[in-house]
């Protein structure tokens, strides 16, 4: 390696020198660095971006990517600008290390800690810019780099201006590199082989193996400027020196070699004059020192470079007892390491003392030889030896390391452990738990003891741990899965958590699994609820495969070994004697030393209704056993449960032994709004937050728990600086100890008993001995004494004075009698209130059968006495006492959630007779219903449920009409559905199955499912896991069960007249709805039975798949025929529309509506019912004549409403004729007027017309037709009109003559008040064109006109003609707009390309919120308007940019403008949707769409300026500065002054005025002669600027070099200016100056 050749400067790299220092040093070596300095380097390291290059004298350079060459630079560049250019080589595909590079001194620097950096190019520009094209000669050899790659070869940049070198692929050959061909950028030396045209181009060749053995020759023509290291030089040797050679070669030059630079076996034979091959190291042109080599592996490069030296495994080595056997003052000295090694050490760190320290720096090959470059032991100990790192390969995984925080980043801290090396600290690793501000507890510079969790020295990378638990751990470390045996025990850290178990990693990436069953004694079935990743955990190899990487762990062997190993604490119970009992508590006496304590009432006992009780009995002088001193004997507590904690040593002496997870016994010590405070042993407090008290949803914490009550809570949180910690006391979270509930049963019953034996020793009366002697399940002879509603209360000669009670529930089926004789069982004794409850029901009083352990009962409860509760098992006559709460931290929120006498429970017995309950049988229990689903880290296993086909015995509970509810033996419920009740045989038409079924009867059935249901007790989200299985039963004995098809709603067939429900299956316009039936019937409704009251689209409202109520008329070919009149099930209603069910009810000139069936050459056939079609032939469908029957079509659709009028029956036939003419109707004619066709006329009517045309003059015939013309627009509304007028609106009371159709009138641009376009035109007709009409109206008219006489009629007439004229001049009013559709349409048939009434028409449909059809107008308008009218489409273009911005969605928005892009002229359609933008307030696509503008019309200042404006308008004026200046680059220069003037008036406006002031003053001082921007300036000024500023405009403008006639200009408007804001003496001043530049300009000025 090139590097082995340069010996490294060891301590050149101390980071606390300074560059003048370091200059200070070079200098004494004989190297003084400076930039353009030219160097032999090679390559030691390449990342992606940088190369690092050893250089001469031990120092060390880089070279950027940048600095590559200027080919190389380009294609970055296009690379960074577009994803689309090829790939280009990185910089490890073009540099290896060994590479040997010349070089250039780019930059010197200082870095951020004071050393030296030297940024290298090897740029041929630079490299080899002393080089001129005429200096070129053959045989030279030059560093280069490819500039392209043609066909036959590359172009080749050699850095000569002037000089185009070319390499031919087949003089290519190469030797170290692999690759085929070369790339751009690629560095490679070679050698001259011809020069062409006075060198201007160069022909090259790069034989490596001619290359390395060419020497550079004086005919060349080098000297001291153009001299390149890398050269071969032919040398003698002039001078032999005690540090090494001066040599002379190429006959004028002399150059130094270093001892280092020598071969060792040929330095006793160096002498002078003799002949070596020598290499250039470097160039020193200012001291005119040549550094060179000896060395064979330079001399010969094409062998060659080891990149990777022998023994660079003991790179930081520091070796002691090492001797110098050489010293040279210039470069430094030889040392001999204790192995024979010799080294170098740089003369900085050289200094007298007979043995040395050293630490070996780096290796480098010396031809056969290793060279180490070290340090010595110095001032500067500490900064090279002392430290413990040099390098990442010191650092092992698992050492506990020291460093200093250097920055805090968000996923994690970065840690420095000496100059050069630095390691992460992830955020997880921060601390054992995860810090949420970790910057609180680190900061930078603070020093810091961490684990090493992995190192990656060849990439730099180091992974620290600052989690307690892990730096101080004693435990082996597992750094290899070699270190994992079975049985081996580590801490580790989990990095993950599944649900199959944990994985847990070590260091140096060892990991392993913990299965689920692996990590707790206890069943675990969410992993995620207990562990969290992060958390630091202890782990029991299982199994291990080093080979495969696999490792089985375990948290649960780790507990059990453990706990063998550590024996329980010593503790023991103290003894106190009662000195005096206050009103919450007792004060105590501990014995033997009488110390004062206090004993709370709540802390007698862990049940709170026998603390009451224990404070009665206990008297003054008693003695009390079992008590616990807790918070150093203050308080004293005599709590079971917590004595057993304390005995077991679960139990927290100090904040510091708590930890997350950890389940401890307290008491509730206060309860607040938020929570509760849980107090433990030692004085430790703990708050339970509301949310984490119970599983259930609490609104009052006071309602909850008991201050003193027993709790087990579990540790969720820990805050160590506050020294707090939070609890949870949820049922779900913790873990009961095995055996608690009954522990605290037979502890609560013994505290019971000791209260009576205390209450007979206080009061050693007969009735309270004879109590004492009672127990719950002993039978009495009793006597009844009274019965009431409530119950009975009896006497006993045994318990004279005693209270005997039996409440109605125990007496339930016993009818008693005063005196009467009975049996009963003690189910409770009250000894305070001498009170005995007992039980007469037989169930209790039978003989008691023998229990076994394991079997499960159906119990009832008895009696509930507070705590405690009496349940019978079954039918074994058995009595036992249970605990109303399962669990201590149980509560109960209301009253329903208790146990009540008379509900049922499931027990199991678990010890027949137990002797701690006085024979009773020791149970356990669950309520039944509902059945809670127990999690596994309750350890308690809940019912799985029944099994498929298992027959029960069960108890009805309800009877429903579809299903029965059964409660089975176990206490579970059971469903059977009414389908599985009996056999379908069996059932009879009209009866319920269920109904024979009676409540509390005993059925048997068989399982055939099961469903999940959840209980509605407590709410969902506070309790989702309270759900329960029901059984899904039958009571049929046969199997499988057969099915039989029921129906909710009365109907078992379908049979005419009946009202059943029906589903749509499909909608047809020509049928109407086909709708699904019960019982696998199909029907359909025609479009006349959907209503009684007929519709426009009747079959829109429905949809598929809805429910309908239908009526069944018929079945015809096993098809209903069904109607949905309201009429036909509800006789009441009124029907507008009739059904009409024969024709004999229909008459001849009947009005009746029907919906349009067909249209035809025939006519147009009329539905009027779903049997009953009539036919309007084509004359009787409209009045205006039709050539084809499809014009009527395209008019009437199908199940289009019409009124019609009947005017002819064919009964035989059921023929009917009918009309659909307006006078016939009262309604508009189906064909709107602006189809504009003729009228059709009957042979009457043409004669009429004929007779009378002859009759009257010219001019009258001209009224004629103005008149009839005024008449049939009248009656044409069009479609639309009629489909507005037939939604019930006509009064169906009125005859047909009165009807009068509104007007459809011509449409005009405005409205203007007091005209009204709805005003009917038939008042206007002239009295002649009302006798011609054919209408009964028009008849009635001509009757009266004839009584008339000839004057009046003459009068009516010019009466009629004036309102005719008067009514035209309105209507060609431009300022009218129309206020239908109809009239809209009909302007636009005159004027279909007025941009202006097609957006009126939009505005119209837009007032009337119809969105919709406004595009409709908008989409017709650009299909209609002329090509031609580029302008008027984009008006309409941008009416509908505006429609979608307001109305639309972004995606209808842009396929909007792209549409307009493509149809319209670009630009305008741009700048118009920015404005839109901007006008909406939506700026950042207003912002995003102008630079999209200002890159595609860059050309168009128009756009420049837009930009401009709303830049300024958005008070981003530097932006806007910005903007100007890319405009000025884009736009041609000629327009330069015009845009600078046209942005400082926009400054003005809506900018800085201060800006646009200056803004002018640069353009009028460059271009003064510009009068048009000195008058806009003046206005601009005199709008916005003071008057002193206008002044001095005003005067610098007068005295312009410009032509008179513009002076005399501005004079005028000076003096304008003056009289008008000015003064007198300001208007004569101006005046004065005026003829001063009059006299100034002589003639001139005159003319």
């Amino acid at each position: 390696e090139q590097a082995e050749t340069k010996k490294r400067k060891a301590g050149a790299k101390d980071d606390s020198k300074k560059l003048k220092k370091q200059k200070a040093e070079e200098k004494k070596v004989g190297l003084t660095l400076n930039e353009g300095m030219l160097m032999l380097g090679c390559v030691k390291e390449v990342t992606d971006f940088e190369v690092t290059v050893s250089l001469p004298s031990g120092l060390q350079g880089f070279l950027s990517i940048k600095n590559i060459c200027d080919s190389y630079t380009k294609l970055l560049s296009e690379q960074l600008d577009s994803a689309d250019t090829e790939e280009i080589c990185s910089l490890p595909h073009l540099f290896y290390p060994g590479m040997v590079l010349r070089c250039v001194v780019a930059k010197l620097d200082v870095t951020k800690r004071g050393s030296l950096s030297i940024q290298l190019s090897i740029n041929p520009k630079l490299v080899n810019k002393s080089l001129t094209p005429s200096g070129l000669k053959t045989g030279m050899v030059l560093s280069a780099c490819v500039e392209s790659v043609e066909d036959y070869g590359y172009i080749i940049d050699i850095g000569v201006s002037g000089t185009k070198a070319f390499l031919s692929k087949e003089s290519l050959k190469f030797k170290h590199n692999n690759a085929q061909e070369l790339k751009v950028g690629q560095y490679l030396t070679s050698q001259v082989e011809e020069v062409k045209n006075d060198g201007r181009v160069v022909q090259l060749s790069a034989n490596l193996t001619t290359i390395a053995q060419t020497c550079a020759e004086p005919k060349q023509g080098w000297n001291l400027t153009t001299l390149l290291p890398g050269l071969l030089v032919k040398a003698a040797i002039k001078e032999v020196t005690k540090h090494g050679l001066i040599l002379d070669f190429l006959s004028s030059f002399n150059g130094q070699v270093d001892f280092l630079h020598m071969e060792p076996e040929q330095a006793s034979s160096y002498t002078k004059g003799l002949q070596v091959n020598a290499r250039v190291l470097y160039i020193e042109p200012q001291t005119r020192l040549v550094g060179m080599s000896l060395r064979s592996h330079l001399i010969h490069l094409e062998t060659g470079i080891e990149p990777v030296p022998a023994g660079r495994e003991r790179i930081g080595e520091v070796v002691k007892e090492c001797k110098m056997t050489a010293m040279h003052h210039l470069s430094g000295g030889v040392l001999e390491l204790p192995d024979k090694t010799l080294a170098f050490v740089h003369v900085s760190q050289l200094f007298a003392q007979p043995e040395h320290i050293c630490r070996i720096l780096d290796f480098i090959n010396v031809g056969f030889t290793v060279l180490i470059f070290a340090c010595l032991s110095s001032f500067d100990f500490r900064s090279v030896i002392g430290k413990p790192f040099y390098r990442y390969h010191d650092v092992q995984a698992g050492q506990v390391v020291e460093g200093t925080v250097s920055v805090l980043l968000s996923h994690g801290m970065v840690v420095h452990l000496s100059d050069h090396i630095k390691g992460l600290v992830p955020r997880t690793h921060l601390s054992d738990i995860v810090l949420q501000n970790p910057e609180k507890k680190y900061m930078e510079g603070m020093k810091v003891k961490c684990r090493v969790l992995s190192v990656d020295a060849e990439n730099k990378k180091l992974y620290l741990t600052r989690k307690k638990t892990l730096v101080e751990s004693s435990l082996p470390l597992f750094l290899s899965y070699n270190d994992t045996r079975p049985g081996r025990v580590s801490h580790g850290y989990i990095v993950s958590v599944k649900d199959f178990g944990c994985i847990v990693r070590f260091y140096n990436g060892v990991k392993g699994l913990v299965p689920l069953s692996e990590l707790s004694s206890e069943p675990i079935v969410r992993p995620e609820d207990i562990f969290y990743v992060g958390q630091v955990v202890k782990a029991k190899v299982l199994q291990c495969d080093p080979e495969k990487g696999k490792m089985a762990l375990s948290f649960k062997a780790v507990v059990k070994k453990e706990n063998e190993e550590t024996e329980k604490p010593e503790f023991d119970c103290e003894v106190g004697k009662v000195l005096k009992k206050s009103l919450n508590g007792l004060e105590v006496a501990i014995l033997p030393d009488e110390i004062h304590a206090v004993l709370p009432m709540s802390h007698l006992s862990d049940h709170m209704s026998n603390c009451p009780l224990l404070w009665e009995s206990l008297q003054e002088g008693d003695i009390i056993s079992k008590l616990i001193s807790a918070s150093h004997l203050k308080t004293l507590t005599k709590k079971p449960t917590v004595r057993w904690s304390l005995e077991e040593g679960v139990v927290a002496k100090d904040f510091s032994e708590i930890t997350v997870g950890l389940q401890l016994v307290g008491w509730i010590k206060n309860i607040m709004p938020y929570g509760v405070f849980v107090e433990f042993p030692y004085g430790l407090c703990g708050l339970a937050p509301k949310s984490a008290m119970t599983d259930k949803f609490i609104r009052d914490t006071t309602n909850t728990f008991q201050v003193g009550q027993t709790v087990i809570a579990k540790v969720t949180n820990l805050d160590e600086e506050k020294r707090r910690f939070l609890v949870t006391l949820k049922i779900s979270e913790v873990i009961s100890p095995q055996g608690d509930a009954q522990t605290r049963l037979i502890n609560g019953l013994q505290e019971r008993r000791a209260v009576t034996e205390m209450l007979v020793m206080k009061d050693n009366s007969e009735l309270q001995q004879q109590l004492a002697a009672l127990s719950v399940g002993q039978k009495l002879k009793l006597t009844v004494d009274t019965v009431n509603d409530t119950g009975a209360t009896f006497k006993s000669d045994a318990l004279i004075g005693a209270t005997i009670l039996a409440n109605k529930h125990h007496m339930m089926g016993v009818k008693l009698t005063n005196g009467q004789k009975v049996g009963a069982v003690v189910l409770h004794v009250d000894m305070l209130s001498a009170c005995v409850h007992v039980s007469i029901l037989s169930k209790v009083m039978g003989k008691k059968k023998s229990l076994a352990e394991g079997l499960k009962y159906t119990a009832m409860v008895q009696h509930i006495d507070k705590d405690f509760a009496v349940i019978s098992l079954g039918d074994t006559a058995q009595l036992t006492v249970i605990q109303t709460c399962s669990h201590l931290n149980e509560i109960f929120l209301s009253e329903s959630e208790k146990l009540k006498a008379g509900m049922t429970l499931s027990a199991e017995v678990i010890e027949p007779s137990c002797q701690e309950l006085q024979g009773l049988p020791l149970v356990s229990w669950e309520r039944s219903m509902p059945e809670r689903k127990r999690t596994a880290s309750e350890n308690q296993t809940g019912r799985k449920g029944h099994c498929f086909g298992e027959i029960l015995q069960g108890t009805v509970r309800t009877v429903k009409p579809t299903c029965i509810q059964v409660t089975l033996e176990d206490g579970s419920s059971g469903s059977v559905h009414v389908s599985e009740v009996v056999e379908p045989a069996e059932v009879r038409l009209g009866s319920f199955p269920t109904s024979s079924v009676k409540v509390g009867s005993v059925v048997t059935a068989r399982v055939i499912g099961g469903r999940e249901a959840s209980s509605h007790r407590f709410l969902p989200f506070s309790h989702p896991k309270f759900t329960y299985t029901i059984s899904e039963l039958t009571l049929i004995p046969s199997f499988p069960p057969h099915r039989f098809v029921l129906s909710l709603t009365g109907v078992h067939k379908l049979e005419k007249g009946s009202i059943t429900l029906g589903i749509v299956t499909n909608i047809q316009p020509q049928t109407g709805l086909l709708v699904k039936l019960p019982f696998g019937g199909m029907g359909t409704v025609a479009v006349t039975d959907l209503a009684d009251a007929y519709r426009p689209n009747p079959l829109a409202v429905y949809n598929k798949d809805q429910f309908l109520r239908c009526y069944l008329l018929d079945n015809e070919n096993d098809k209903w025929q069904l109607s949905l009149r309201p009429s036909r099930y509800e006789k009441a209603k009124p029907e507008k529309d009739p059904e009409v069910l024969s024709v004999n009810k229909l008459k001849a000139g009947q009005i009746i509506r029907g919906y349009v069936k067909s249209v035809g050459e025939q006519g147009v056939f009329i539905r009027l019912s779903r049997s009953i079609i009539g036919r309007a032939e084509l004359q009787q469908t409209t009045k205006y004549f039709v050539k084809n029957h499809k014009i009527v079509s395209e008019h009437l659709p199908p199940n289009a409403l019409l009124t019609t009028k009947i005017l002819s029956i064919d009964k035989e036939e059921e023929f009917i004729n009918l009309s659909l003419l307006p006078e016939d109707t009262g309604k508009p004619d189906v064909l709107p007027e602006s189809l504009g066709l003729p009228l059709r006329l009957v042979r009457e009517e043409k004669k009429k017309q004929d007779k009378k045309s002859k009759k009257r003059p010219a001019s009258e015939s001209e009224e004629k037709k103005e008149s009839k013309k005024a008449r049939t627009d009248d009656n044409d509304s069009g479609v639309e009109v009629y489909f507005r007028e037939e939604e019930d609106k006509e009064d169906e009371g009125k005859p047909a003559k009165q009807v009068t159709s509104s007007a459809s009138c011509p449409s005009r641009l405005q409205v203007t008040a007091g005209f009204s376009w709805d005003v009917g035109l038939s008042s206007l007709k002239p009295a002649s064109a009302a006798q011609e009409e054919d209408s009964s109206d028009g008849e009635d008219q001509e009757g009266s006109t004839k009584k008339k006489s000839r004057h009046e009629q003459e009068q009516e007439k010019k009466e009629a003609e004036k309102a005719l004229i008067q009514r035209e001049a309105e209507l060609m009013d431009p300022n009218l707009r129309p206020q239908d559709a109809a009239a809209f349409e009909r302007l636009l048939l005159a004027s279909p390309n007025s941009s202006l009434l097609w957006l009126q028409f939009m505005a119209h449909h837009l007032q009337a919120t119809q969105i919709e059809q406004a595009r409709t107008v908008a989409e017709r308008a650009l299909k209609t308007i002329s090509f031609r009218e580029e302008q008027e489409k984009l008006n309409v273009w941008v009416a509908l940019l505006n429609l979608e911005n307001m109305y639309g969605t972004e995606e209808s928005l842009k396929k909007v403008f792209e549409r307009a892009v493509q149809f319209c002229e670009p630009m305008p359609v741009y700048q118009k949707l920015s404005e839109i933008y901007a006008k909406s307030n939506k700026i950042k696509e207003a912002e995003g769409l102008y630079k999209t503008m200002v890159k595609r019309f860059r050309q168009n200042k128009e756009v420049w300026f837009s930009y401009g404006t709303f830049l300024l308008q958005q008070g981003q004026s530097d932006a806007a500065s910005n903007l100007l200046q890319r405009a000025l680059k884009s736009l041609p220069p000629k327009e330069s002054v015009d845009v600078i003037a046209k942005f400082a008036q926009l400054e003005f406006r809506y900018g800085d005025v201060e800006r646009g002031r200056n803004m002018f003053d640069k353009v009028l001082s460059t271009y003064p002669k510009r009068t048009d921007l000195w008058s806009v300036f003046i206005d601009l000024m005199v709008k916005h600027g003071s008057q002193k500023e206008i002044r001095a405009l005003f005067d610098r403008v007068i005295h312009l070099s410009v032509s008179v006639k513009k002076i005399k200009f501005f004079f005028k408007r000076y003096l304008e200016y003056e009289k008008t804001h000015g003064t007198p003496q300001s208007v004569q001043a101006v005046k004065e100056k005026a003829i001063e530049f009059v006299e100034a300009k002589g003639t001139e000025g005159t003319k």
